[in-house]
């Protein structure tokens, strides 16, 4: 339950956010270049994974896989990681209070989300164990 719950508020927050309630600015090009920036790293994740090994969810796939190579050698987290800064792009082309405070929001929930799951990957898996010692999990050698 918890799992779906939160799985519900990024995608809420996500839907809120990207709504067209304010003008785009002139750094509509920086949003952009941002925007795609979090798409590549989502997509250099999506492209490690084997078909039915990914799950939205938090909660661990039964019979999947570790996948600790290519992006996922430098963190663990690639597809928050995607999400936060394709919607930082979002929040960079409608500087708005509300779009701060979603992104806010988001960002917390992303976060729980990710404690969550590793939680159940320390209880399922030594291998997780192991990959935790040498990789960070959203930004590259610092968290």
């Amino acid at each position: 339950m918890k799992s779906k719950l939160l799985v519900f508020i990024q995608f809420f927050v996500i839907f809120l956010m990207i709504l067209p309630l304010g003008a785009a600015t002139s750094t509509l090009i920086y949003g952009l270049v941002i925007i795609g920036v979090g798409a590549l790293i989502g997509f250099l994740a999506i492209n490690k994974n084997e078909l039915g090994n990914f799950n939205i969810r938090p909660d661990i796939k039964e019979d999947c896989t570790l996948v600790t190579t290519g992006i996922y050698s430098i963190i663990r987290h690639p597809m928050y990681m995607s999400v936060i800064i394709s919607m930082l792009g979002i929040v960079v082309i409608y500087p708005m209070p509300y779009e701060y405070v979603l992104f806010g929001i988001l960002l917390i929930t992303l976060l729980i989300k990710l404690f969550y799951e590793e939680s159940m990957w320390k209880c399922e898996s030594q291998e997780y164990i192991e990959y935790i010692k040498t990789t960070k999990r959203l930004i590259p050698y610092i968290f």
